[in-house]
């Protein structure tokens, strides 16, 4: 009498040898590894960032943008604006109050700064040390606030990483960051929370 072993055995190989010959697909390597972008850029990050739980005001004019910014703010009930960039300063004077003394960093609960590029494919804002808001801006402030212009907006993260290394030549920032979204983690019991580890809400404001 076969033993249960011998049996599991027996079917295993017969299993084996009837199944035929498995189909093999060989890759086409030539093909894009990316999927098409949709031909408006403008419209690709926005539906990107939404997507992730951004979110993407389109502005005609500098008016415009400091409005928008007014109306965030008032939204948000927060009203510790926190602003370094002189640029951005100039269009929100008279109409937004904005803080800006070293003194006054540790009570802001928005932060407003410009960043490098906008990538369409991901919805990230790629922003670096070598800006003029820096390093802490990015990551403390419960509400961050872009300012970026349409020109800003590249395809793919490769090309906007190339972007970079033309316009700082072999001068690179040392701080490089990719921000795609909120702030997010599910590590403790899968329960996901906002504004962990930065800002808990991310706006950014486009002039097209």
């Amino acid at each position: 009498m076969k033993s249960a072993k011998n049996n599991i055995l027996a079917k295993l190989k017969a299993a084996q040898q009837n199944r035929g010959e498995i189909e093999v697909n060989i890759p086409d390597f030539t093909s894009s590894v990316y999927l098409p972008l949709n031909p408006s850029l403008v419209q690709e990050f926005k539906t990107n960032l939404e997507l992730i739980g951004g979110r993407v005001i389109l502005c005609n004019s500098q008016s415009e943008i400091a409005a928008q910014v007014k109306l965030i703010c008032e939204e948000k009930n927060q009203d510790k604006l926190f602003c370094t960039d002189s640029s951005l300063l100039e269009i929100l004077e008279g109409k937004v109050k904005t803080e800006s003394e070293e003194s006054e960093f540790l009570n802001l609960n928005t932060g407003i700064t410009g960043c490098e590029f906008l990538v369409a494919h991901l919805g990230s804002v790629l922003i670096s040390s070598a800006q003029i808001s820096g390093r802490r801006l990015n990551v403390f402030p419960e509400t961050h606030i872009v300012v970026a212009s349409e020109s800003q907006i590249v395809d793919y993260l490769d090309n906007a990483i190339e972007k970079l290394q033309e316009k700082y030549k072999n001068k690179l920032p040392s701080l490089i960051s990719n921000i795609t979204g909120p702030s997010r983690t599910a590590d403790i019991e899968k329960t996901l929370v906002m504004g962990m580890h930065g800002p808990k809400t991310l706006v950014v404001i486009i002039t097209v």
